[in-house]
């Protein structure tokens, strides 16, 4: 299953903290890599076409066409939070991938008419008290172009501008730390964290006439106030959408903004995905008969992330034997999974063994349970701490594991999968690279780290994750097929709470608010059908939602 990744801010392990390093200008070692990885990739690929594999998924030779929407994201960089802005930049930067391109670099390294050249500009406020340039406070005001100011240093614009209040009419007035729990948006209440102290904007006016109210930050003694405003051309967020993010909270308002920003056109469309889980060999074929006849019933396609060889190096459930059963071992399982693709099935290739040697990554060493490309381990408090990628050498290690698994599948007839979800959603820089590399297309939530988009070394002991509330092109390059709304568990872990089925399907109400969104979720067969009945039923009740497999994504 995998494990839902927000901040965490885990340590580096030896071999994990060592991952391949990413700098300014290319080292001897980098430039002898990247031949190395091109030579691996050519031969994987040669190799794959001769079995019949082939590379339909493989980047196409000829140029793109360029977007006709383009963002400029602009991030802060000092102070001891600094490497925050480039982590939310990537936040900001993936969410633009959905629309068009985005250009991210430091608001340090602004110049004059910079803003020009995009379709629209979005500077988070991270640091307080970021040195912002001139150059950048001027065009701000002076482009007609959106514009979109993200939490803090407003003042320093407004400061800019003697006239600003009589011009733009509203000003700012102070962080408000008062409790919220909620933020009100097109008339629905979103969450917002009892555990973000951070504050929101308060306003010492507001005109009417000028000022359109986005959405409401509600106190919890019940009063409101503004928590997103649009004066013209310009959107300021009163705070950082992206601290304490959740599937179901204010987060979702700042997605569907971004419409209004760069695609207001964009019509009313509501998407609803599943996507059966951790199966392999040891799955039981009876089950996935049942379940893909139920969703072909309901008129559901659907999709199978599928590894290709189940191990259990300690024997955890298997009285201390190790076992290792592949799929061509099991054919009343593969002949499973084919008669689930003729019921609007799609196979997900979902890692090769789903962990990673004898290690407990971080539970048993078991496939399904632990990670298989990324290192991790369950601290005292029982929350999981990612620790780094697996290897130095990741990418070659990813291609390898990959190319692999496309083999086990096709031994058995089942032609290579096209979209691809790594196990627990963790990944290394270098792994994300292969994917792109060899799908172009996967389906999970993803992992983000600083030193990233400025090319300097990776800090894998500070990562950030992101779900999308719609499919995006992320900075790794890769088309995203969203999953947002989570997984039925019936039971606590590593602090997470249980999620039942009414929790999913209120996270499908609340992501109405995204006019060009989905309600995706994945369940694991082992829980049976009934479960998964009531969670058809109630996004199906929502009317609103219509099912869709990943390959029309």
């Amino acid at each position: 299953m995998p494990e839902i990744a927000h901040i965490d801010n885990g340590s580096e392990t030896d071999d994990g903290g060592s991952a391949m390093r990413r700098t300014g200008i290319d080292t001897e070692q980098e430039r002898v890599m990247k031949k190395l990885r091109t030579t691996v990739l050519a031969v994987v690929l040669v190799g794959l076409v001769s079995i019949g594999l082939g590379t339909a998924t493989a980047p196409a030779a000829s140029a793109a066409p360029a977007p006709s929407v383009t963002a400029l994201v602009l991030y802060d960089t000092t102070g001891q939070w600094g490497f925050m802005g480039e982590q939310y930049a990537m936040l900001t930067a993936n969410l633009v991938g959905h629309f068009g391109k985005a250009t991210a670099k430091p608001v340090s390294k602004y110049v004059a008419g910079d803003m020009a050249k995009y379709s629209a500009t979005i500077y988070i406020g991270s640091t307080y008290d970021e040195p912002l340039p001139a150059s950048f406070l001027a065009d701000s005001l002076a482009t007609t172009k959106p514009v979109v100011w993200i939490y803090s240093n407003i003042w320093q614009l407004t400061a800019s501008s003697p006239t600003f209040l009589a011009d733009e009419g509203w000003m700012w007035a102070s962080f408000d730390t008062s409790p919220i729990s909620k933020v009100s948006y097109k008339g629905t209440d979103l969450r917002r964290s009892p555990l973000n102290l951070g504050g929101i904007m308060s306003y010492f006016s507001i005109d009417p006439a000028k000022v359109t109210v986005l959405a409401d930050a509600v106190r919890d003694d019940g009063t409101t106030l503004p928590w997103a405003i649009r004066a013209g051309n310009f959107t300021y967020l009163g705070e950082n959408p992206y601290s304490y993010m959740s599937e179901s909270d204010r987060y979702l308002a700042w997605a569907d903004i971004l419409f209004d920003v760069l695609a207001p056109q964009t019509a009313e469309r509501h998407r609803a995905m599943i996507r059966l889980e951790d199966v392999g060999p040891n799955s039981d074929p009876a089950q996935l008969r049942q379940i893909a006849d139920y969703l072909y019933s309901k008129q559901v396609p659907f999709s199978v992330a599928t590894y290709s060889v189940y191990v259990d190096p300690n024997g955890t459930y298997n009285e201390g034997q190790p076992e290792t059963i592949s799929l061509r071992q099991r054919p009343q399982v593969v002949a499973a999974l084919k008669y689930m693709q003729t019921k609007g099935g799609t196979i997900i290739q979902h890692g090769r063994t789903h962990q990673y040697g004898k290690l407990n990554n971080p539970y048993n060493g078991v496939s399904g349970d632990d990670f298989e490309f990324y290192r991790a381990h369950v601290d005292a408090n029982d929350s999981v701490i990612y620790d780094g990628p697996i290897s130095v050498n990741s990418y070659l290690r990813a291609v390898s594991l990959i190319t692999l698994g496309r083999l086990d599948f096709a031994l058995v007839g089942i032609s290579a999968p096209k979209i691809w979800e790594f196990p627990h959603y963790a990944g290394g820089a270098q792994d994300y690279k292969a994917v792109q590399d060899l799908f172009g297309k996967g389906y999970d939530r993803r992992l983000y780290f600083p030193g990233y988009l400025q090319k300097k070394t990776i800090d894998y002991s500070k990562h950030i994750g992101q779900f999308f509330p719609y499919d995006v092109v992320d900075v790794y390059g890769t088309k995203v097929i969203p999953e947002n709304a989570g997984n039925y568990e019936p039971e606590a872990f590593n602090n997470h709470p249980a999620v039942l089925v009414p929790d999913l399907v209120e996270r499908a109400r609340l992501n109405l608010t995204v006019r060009d969104g989905f309600a995706s979720y994945f369940y694991h067969p082992y829980y049976g059908l009934e479960p998964l009945q009531q969670l058809v039923e109630g996004v199906n009740s929502l009317g609103a939602y219509t099912w869709v497999a990943p390959g029309s994504v």
